[in-house]
């Protein structure tokens, strides 16, 4: 007996190029800002929880839909779950929260939310993932740190 996937035929989208870097990219002497891009390449390969898919293949993350401002510290992040009433989304956005809290220096406040529109229970979803409490409770949590370790480990 299968699992039972909430959207059975996720439509795949196109990865972008990796971004190639330079010598100057290299040089560890030179303070380098942090941009759009660089935060999509944080999180473009998290691994959907339902699917053998990144989050940038099912169109879930895009650079579009990040915001980031060096002077004052912020990263905000929209992501767009598949489907409407996917139950999911909490999850998803807790893996990309992990995963920018644990690449980003602790100057940064994240935030993650649904894109406006996008699912039944955004306004519950972004509430949760908005509350420090909630985030630190569910990372108490040894069964979905698992899981989202899973989400955000490298596919080999």
């Amino acid at each position: 007996m299968g699992v039972n996937l909430e959207n059975l035929n996720p439509k795949v989208h196109q990865k972008i190029d990796e971004r190639q870097l330079t010598d100057f990219d290299e040089n560890e002497d030179v303070v380098d800002a942090f941009d759009e891009r660089e935060i999509f390449d944080l999180i473009r390969n998290i691994n959907d929880p339902e699917h053998p898919l990144s989050l940038e293949e099912l169109s879930v993350v895009d650079q579009s839909l990040i915001e980031i401002d060096n002077v004052k510290n912020y990263v905000n992040v929209q992501f767009t779950p598949t489907i409407p009433h996917c139950s999911m989304a909490t999850l998803i956005g807790l893996s990309i929260r992990v995963q920018l809290l644990r690449a980003l220096p602790p100057r940064f406040k994240v935030s993650v939310i649904v894109t406006p529109g996008t699912h039944v229970s955004e306004q519950a979803v972004n509430k949760q993932l908005a509350d420090k409490e909630r985030v630190a409770a569910a990372l108490e949590n040894s069964h979905l740190v698992a899981v989202i370790n899973q989400c955000v480990s490298e596919k080999e």
